[in-house]
């Protein structure tokens, strides 16, 4: 957006946390734009920067700056430890598996068989990558068959 805004346009940003993640970034953003004769326009802190801002307007902006920064790391503080509390009780388990081990069983003897893994993705109706993460998690190896998915140093180089 700040590439392709030109001189009298007018940048209307819902809240401040959704222009930039931190107080420098959000400064500079501001400070750029208005450099290009843009006036930006925060609904929700009801602000309004045109270039020609006064002392006030610029302190303004740095505290008000402040707190939506602030705000976001307290959600994101909340966050974690909802997940960690979630995670404890049993209740966050993450996403179900595409593939079920009797599938990945069978989609390892195909693929020992000869059969192309990009065949077996379209009949299983999952992408290539998903495929191989699942080989790869089922026997420990890099999803090939032919071993440890990375190579060991040779043993004068081991630490």
């Amino acid at each position: 957006m700040c590439d392709f805004v030109r001189e009298g346009d007018i940048v209307v940003v819902h809240s401040m946390d959704r222009l930039a993640r931190n107080l420098d970034d959000l400064r500079s953003i501001v400070a750029g734009l208005t450099a290009k004769g843009v006036e930006v326009r925060f609904v929700k802190e009801q602000l309004v920067f045109t270039g020609d801002d006064t002392a006030v307007a610029k302190l303004l902006l740095s505290v008000m700056g402040a707190f939506a920064e602030f705000e976001r790391a307290l959600i994101s503080e909340r966050q974690r430890e909802g997940i960690a509390l979630a995670k404890s009780r049993g209740a966050y388990r993450g996403r179900k598996k595409t593939l079920s081990d009797d599938q990945v069983a069978e989609i390892r003897r195909r693929v020992d068989d000869g059969v192309p893994k990009a065949v077996l993705a379209r009949q299983f109706g999952v992408s290539r990558e998903t495929l191989y993460q699942a080989l790869r998690s089922a026997s420990g190896t890099g999803g090939d068959g032919q071993g440890p998915g990375v190579i060991d140093p040779p043993a004068e180089l081991s630490v």
